[in-house]
């Protein structure tokens, strides 16, 4: 098996069959298999996907109980792919499956092809925090590279099977195989608008940025502290500073003010903390519980 195309859909009822058709002829001359996961779709999505199934056998279909999230139907498409390289992709069109062959050519100098969006499509909501999860991703692994939120790149199988025991448990599949040390490659994919909107919401976005912090910085929480607590140091100061030349010059120190400043300051660098400790606790429940990724219900 030359190629294995990994497609998680969610509700992609009208890009499904689109979808197939351009991926087949992308593809077309190559030994390849394409494997949808379902993620708990509730419209026709599996119904319209057991039809291309029926048509064409080199499309598998895995579908989920329930929603398990992206991140966990990546993994149960990884670790079903037969291919010598393996290609992921979202099902809703904004990848185009036209450039899958430029993945596969970056593969034969590379371990990874890293997709990169050129001419991006999302609202200013979705690409500012997902460049500061960016920076933070290349702080925390060391890899330049700069679009760690693409989901469509290609991988070489050597690549993707010492880590299938982290994927789906950490967030950002791309980002987590390339901190094993693997050669990658940038390559620059099209980019289309969203057919029914982002589902990254600003609290999931803020979500996944505690994720990054507490899955990808060695001892965060120790960091965070000394750091948060140097510069709440060196504020305190300051406003000491101030408030000790204000008196003097004027008799009259301006306490009631700077006290409830320093309460809201000390308040939020609590919140942040305590917010950085429930996503490591939640990350330890997980992994002592050792509860399944995620369920199927079947399998074509």
């Amino acid at each position: 098996m030359d190629v294995s195309i990994v497609v998680t859909v969610l509700n992609e009822e009208d890009a499904v069959d689109e979808l197939y058709r351009r991926v087949a002829a992308s593809l077309n001359g190559s030994e390849w298999e394409a494997i949808f996961v379902d993620d708990g779709s509730t419209d026709e999505t599996f119904a319209r996907l057991r039809a291309l199934h029926d048509k064409d056998a080199r499309v598998r279909v895995v579908r989920f109980k329930r929603n398990f999230g992206q991140h966990p139907a990546m993994h149960a498409g990884l670790a079903r792919a037969r291919g010598t390289h393996i290609v992921t992709m979202d099902g809703d069109l904004q990848n185009e499956p036209e450039d899958i062959p430029k993945l596969l050519d970056a593969l034969d100098r590379a371990d990874v092809a890293s997709g990169r969006r050129i001419a991006r499509r999302d609202s200013p909501g979705r690409t500012l925090p997902s460049r500061v999860i960016n920076g933070l991703l290349r702080r925390f692994t060391g890899v330049r590279i700069s679009d760690f939120g693409c989901a469509f790149n290609g991988y070489r199988r050597d690549a993707i099977e010492p880590m299938l025991g982290a994927i789906g448990r950490q967030k950002f599949t791309k980002a987590l195989v390339l901190s094993s040390g693997v050669s990658v490659e940038e390559v620059d994919v099209s980019h289309a608008p969203a057919r029914n909107g982002s589902r990254y919401s600003p609290l999931r976005l803020i979500r996944l940025a505690l994720h990054v912090v507490a899955g990808f910085w060695p001892q965060p929480v120790q960091w965070i502290g000394v750091t948060l607590g140097l510069v709440c140091s060196v504020a305190a100061g300051a406003l000491g500073i101030y408030g000790v030349a204000y008196w003097i010059a004027n008799s009259n120190f301006p306490g009631p003010l700077f006290a409830g400043a320093g309460i809201v300051l000390v308040l939020g660098v609590q919140g942040f903390v305590l917010a950085l400790i429930g996503e490591s606790l939640g990350r330890v429940q997980r992994d002592v519980e050792n509860r399944p990724l995620y369920t199927i219900e079947e399998e074509l």
